[in-house]
């Protein structure tokens, strides 16, 4: 697999005698129009660069969200990101469809619209993102509502310990304890690299847990519940560390995101 074909300088090939062609002169110049040529096609690749990797970024997407099989995670693109789902596909949710619902143990139960979310004053955080299988994508912008407003504008009830989060694919969960959510660099993400969060990356909501592996992130997020005890999420109940702090969890040493 990593053996690579021999050269042109060593195939085998007609020699003088029996082609009737001698072989060009090493060394010969290259024209100034080919100069130039190649060049040009230089600047254009820069130009559209970004261009094309949001167009790869977005078809990748578009089949990882059909993908049964998952290896579209296996694939990396332009940004750096993968794209995983536990379930073979996602249905989208508009923003006149969307509810982030938040109860438990809590005085004041709400859903919140994707209107109402966006209404609420919004954080922004540049961190890298370290995923747990090694990827790590460097100064990503998330923005959102801190996950700690919620929760008071909740009134989370005494005895209150954790939070569970849980998602619209209908499989997927994560925790967090009451401490660790009320953190200022957690988010109820709703932009990520200072556009709208796209739905192969878990919008229109996500969470983000900037200091944590990306796991803890939870994509497509429709439930926010107060519990009395943390319970582990969808990896963790396969082997995953309930407390995810990069470079100090799941076996790694990745430098912190922090």
């Amino acid at each position: 697999m990593n053996s690579r074909p021999p050269s042109p300088a060593s195939e085998p090939g007609p020699g003088p005698a029996g082609s009737g062609t001698a072989p060009p002169e090493p060394g010969a110049p290259v024209g100034r129009r080919l100069v130039l040529a190649m060049l040009g096609l230089g600047a254009v690749g820069v130009a559209a660069a970004p261009v094309l990797q949001k167009g790869l970024e977005n078809g990748l997407g578009a089949v990882a969200d059909k993908d049964p099989t998952g290896l579209t995670g296996l694939l990396p693109n332009g940004g750096g990101f993968r794209y995983y789902s536990v379930v073979s596909s996602v249905a989208r949710k508009s923003p006149a469809d969307y509810g982030l619902k938040v109860d438990g143990l809590v005085e004041r139960p709400a859903t919140y619209t994707l209107d109402a979310l966006k209404a609420l004053p919004q954080t922004r955080i540049v961190r890298d993102v370290q995923c747990v299988t090694g990827w790590r994508v460097p100064e990503t912008p998330f923005e959102g509502v801190r996950l700690s407003a919620l929760l008071d504008a909740a009134g989370v009830s005494p005895g209150a310990k954790a939070v569970r989060f849980t998602c619209f694919d209908g499989a997927y969960s994560e925790s967090l304890t009451l401490e660790q959510a009320r953190r200022d660099d957690v988010l109820v993400a709703l932009r990520m690299r200072d556009e709208p969060l796209a739905h192969a990356h878990g919008g229109p909501v996500r969470l983000y847990v900037a200091p944590m592996y990306f796991y803890k992130s939870a994509k497509w997020l429709s439930g926010i519940t107060v519990t009395d005890s943390v319970r582990p999420g969808y990896w963790e109940e396969l082997g995953y560390d309930v407390d995810a702090w990069v470079g100090r969890s799941n076996g790694r040493d990745d430098a912190p995101t922090v």
